[in-house]
């Protein structure tokens, strides 16, 4: 299998960008195209859907898209069907965005306790009518959906979500193999990821979920019969996973050849990564600033020294930040075990729910607005 379908793009190999808040921005997808060779699907932060309809001023910076991005592709958070339905026809009448995928995955108890994210499929109706007004709203445009298996191992709702979304036209789904009570915790249910393939065959399903390596995703696909992979927390630090992602799926039976950056340049991919942020956000303290949270991801297993990651994490403009690398031992191999699981790891936690939320499973709930949040995970 080297591509994916997704309405009319064709997406080869068949690799998504998982849509991180504060980590999908536009310098962060450029670096990963560029070691994938342009190759793969490479989706937005999420948006949500009362923020890009009120043309909120950081929001409208962030459905921006440069000339290379191809196909643009747009993630909605939203919780009300008819919000969701204008920002979906928003995007398509004026051209913002190629493809829209809709986000049903978020485990962040001030999201759930509110009804939204990860605990909104439950409501089966709500689900429907969400997804509807989105595909109405979309036009031409391809709908997708992410989600999570359900709120617990008592509150399964993937089956029912997935053949709801095929009955409501949303084009392919991708499947977190976690329900909301584990959060990033424990190991992912491939398992339940090949019951959603053989449960709608009609569209493609994509896998998420323990992704570190590129091998991983190959026995994700051979093992679930799944169509793609969405890769999220395993390319923290590491955007050449999508080269190694584009070998590992050209190679066919042969064994690919997978990146292994010695620290320099792994400090030279770092650098590079704080300057186009610094000219995506047009200061360059800030971009440094905001480039501070990935330093523990890219110099994960090597060998640095508590007082200069905290030196580096204190970083205010991109010479201090090479002075700081060059105190280094940038000779350094990259370091075993360094391709493990990175980022969020909290495990299970007891899901908060609005009061009254699993009594019926069909009520075609209202969701506060205030569960449509500026945050993500899925």
């Amino acid at each position: 299998m080297s591509e994916l379908q997704i309405g009319p793009h064709t997406v080869s190999p068949p690799v998504v960008l998982a849509p991180m808040a504060g980590i999908t921005n536009a310098p962060f997808r450029t670096l990963c195209r560029e070691f994938s060779g342009g190759r793969g699907l490479f989706v937005s932060e999420m948006i949500t859907t009362r923020a890009l309809v009120e043309r909120d001023a950081k929001t409208m910076r962030l459905v921006h898209f440069d000339g290379t991005e191809k196909p643009r592709s747009i993630q909605l958070y939203g919780v009300d069907p008819q919000y969701t339905g204008r920002a979906a026809r928003m995007i398509a009448d004026e051209d913002l965005a190629d493809h829209i995928d809709l986000n049903f995955g978020c485990p962040v108890p001030k999201v759930t306790r509110k009804g939204g994210g990860s605990a909104l499929p439950y409501k089966r109706n709500l689900l429907r009518a969400i997804l509807r007004e989105a595909v109405a709203g979309a036009g031409g445009l391809p709908v997708t959906m992410k989600m999570r298996k359900g709120i617990d191992d008592d509150h399964l709702t993937y089956l029912d979500a997935g053949r709801i979304a095929v009955e409501e036209g949303v084009t392919a789904i991708a499947l977190h193999g976690r329900t909301a009570a584990q959060h990033y915790g424990g190991t992912a249910d491939w398992d339940a990821i090949a019951r959603l393939k053989e449960h709608v065959p009609e569209i493609p399903v994509l896998g998420n979920g323990d992704i570190w390596s590129a091998d991983d995703a190959l026995r994700m696909v051979r093992e679930t019969g799944c169509d793609g992979v969405v890769v999220g927390r395993g390319c923290l630090g590491r955007p050449w996973l999508f080269g190694d992602l584009v070998a590992a799926f050209d190679a066919g039976a042969e064994r690919p050849s997978y990146a292994r950056p010695v620290l320099k340049e792994v400090a030279g991919v770092m650098l590079r990564h704080a300057e186009l942020l610094g000219r995506w956000i047009g200061d360059e303290r800030r971009g440094v600033i905001d480039f501070r949270k990935h330093v523990p991801w890219y110099t994960k297993g090597f060998s640095v020294g508590k007082d200069v990651r905290h030196r580096m994490a204190m970083a205010g403009s991109l010479a201090e930040l090479d002075d700081l690398l060059g105190t280094l031992d940038l000779d350094q191999p990259w370091p075993a075990g360094a391709d493990g699981p990175r980022g969020r790891t909290a495990g299970r936690n007891k899901v908060v729910l609005p009061e009254g939320w699993l009594a019926d499973p069909y009520e075609c709930a209202r969701v506060d607005a205030g569960a449509e949040l500026d945050t993500s995970g899925g």
